[in-house]
Order: structure tokens, then C-alpha cells, then sequence
């Protein structure tokens, strides 16, 4: 079952960064509007993923 609901989100990862190309070529307004949220969300993990890495990355030089 956790397969596939990790092939489902690699697909929808795909096709975001498929719309998103797309969308850099010009493509049709739903295809922006895709892009648009994907981008979003990318920004989105990586704002969360910075705030998670600070903090384990500090603890970790503490050790050394």
C-alpha cells in the first residue's frame, strides 16, 4: 500500500516539474497555473526542510 502511494507522489512530482517546464515555454494557463503551485510547494520543503537542517546540522558539530 506504501508503494503505491509513493509511486502516486513521484508521479505527481513529475508532472509538476513537467507543467512547470512547460509553463517556461509557454504553455496554456492551466499548465502556469500547475507550475505556479508546484513552485510554491517547492518553495514551501525547502523553507521547511532549512528550519529542520539548522538544527540537526548544529547538533552535530557540537559532537565533534
Amino acid at each position: 500500500m506504501i508503494v503505491l502511494v509513493l509511486v502516486g507522489v513521484l508521479g505527481l512530482v513529475v508532472g509538476g516539474c513537467v507543467c512547470v517546464v512547460w509553463a517556461s515555454r509557454g504553455g496554456p494557463p492551466w499548465v502556469r497555473g500547475v507550475a505556479a503551485v508546484t513552485l510554491a510547494l517547492g518553495e514551501l520543503v525547502a523553507w521547511a526542510g532549512r528550519g529542520s537542517g539548522r538544527g540537526s546540522r548544529s547538533s552535530s558539530s557540537s559532537d565533534d
